[in-house]
């Protein structure tokens, strides 16, 4: 048994587990890849899972994870994409 990932156009609609039988015996016309990180919503390139773009100011790096355009400080912040800065979570 594996967790397999129902791709359309590009987007996991679908997460199921199942085993490889089951899998291969689906028409040929849905597609499921072994889901390695993700869900529902996430993107697949033809080799690798991506999260939504979580603001437009990120940046995939090589691991395929959105980076924000200044690193974060400390994990009390959130992003603020209308100023490009992180926001102390204390003061909002």
């Amino acid at each position: 048994m594996a967790n397999y990932a129902h791709i359309l156009n590009g987007v996991v609609v679908n997460a199921i587990v199942a085993d490889a039988d089951f899998i291969e015996s689906l028409p040929n016309k849905i597609e499921y890849k072994i889901l390695t990180r993700g869900g529902i919503g996430w993107s697949f390139d033809g080799t690798n899972f991506i999260a939504p773009q979580p603001y437009s100011s990120w940046v995939l790096d090589n691991n395929f994870d959105w980076i924000a355009p200044v690193p974060q400080p400390n994990n009390n912040c959130l992003w603020d994409d209308e100023n490009q800065n992180w926001k102390s979570i204390d003061r909002l």
